[in-house]
């Protein structure tokens, strides 16, 4: 198993990506990945990563925001349809990092 990462958020999308909604890590977590993958990550500074909300558990991989320099991560419709959860809502989130 790899680091493992805790923090409750609020689900949120774009006008241009409506289609996609995510939930940002939070600074700290997001600096302490990039040091922790520093040469590991992949296209578009990707890194595969394990996820939990709730009773659901997917990969996916987490991807970095250039405006904020935080680490996003998409919630597919699939999920947030299964833990009752959409754009606005609040959800705690585990993220696991595949090293």
């Amino acid at each position: 198993m790899g680091p493992r990462f805790t923090f409750t958020t609020a689900l949120w999308n774009t006008e241009s990506m409506n289609a996609w909604v995510f939930v940002s890590m939070p600074a700290d977590q997001s600096e302490d990945i990039r040091e922790l993958t520093d040469g590991l990550r992949v296209g578009f500074g990707s890194q595969r990563v394990r996820v939990a909300i709730n009773d659901s558990r997917w990969a996916t991989s987490i991807f970095p925001e250039s405006a904020t320099g935080r680490f996003v991560l998409p919630v597919k419709k699939a999920i947030r349809q299964a833990e009752g959860i959409d754009v606005g809502d609040t959800a705690t989130v585990t993220v696991e990092l595949v090293l």
